[in-house]
């Protein structure tokens, strides 16, 4: 996972955890990343020190930790994820399929997660649809 710190054009910071470098880069470009706090679409990166791997014991590595109120909001953020992973029916790749059956009527409403290309969830958007990506978080949260 890669942690980058983001501000968008209203000068609200916050963080975003991506799988790879390139995800960031597609999240911008298809309108997907916005501010948690003004939903702003205009996202960039801050400057940040490069991260060196080095032989430090994983208990110093620990010490590095987000401070409270991240680890707090990270939490908060991983209960909501797994509430709605709960109370949805995982339909896979099969996903931009049922959710047009759903919005077009040929399928019961029912909530529905799944996996998208970026293509295939603005294809989604633009026809009406109503989507939100689910954020990939780490497993560590605690």
């Amino acid at each position: 996972m890669i942690r980058y710190s983001l501000r968008c054009d209203n000068a609200h910071e916050f963080e975003g955890w991506f799988s790879e470098s390139a995800d960031f880069d597609r999240q911008v470009a298809s309108g997907f990343l916005t501010c948690p706090v003004c939903n702003s679409s205009a996202i960039s990166k801050l400057l940040m020190a490069p991260s060196v791997s080095t032989a430090r014991k994983k208990e110093e590595l620990q010490t590095l930790a987000m401070d409270t109120a991240r680890k707090e909001a990270l939490t908060k953020l991983k209960e909501a994820v797994d509430a709605i992973k709960a109370n949805a029916e995982d339909v896979g790749t099969k996903f931009p399929e049922e959710a047009r059956k759903i919005h077009y009527g040929e399928a019961d409403a029912r909530g529905i997660i799944g996996k998208a290309t970026p293509d295939e969830a603005q294809a989604l958007v633009e026809e009406g649809i109503e989507i939100a990506a689910i954020p990939v978080l780490p497993d560590d949260i605690n």
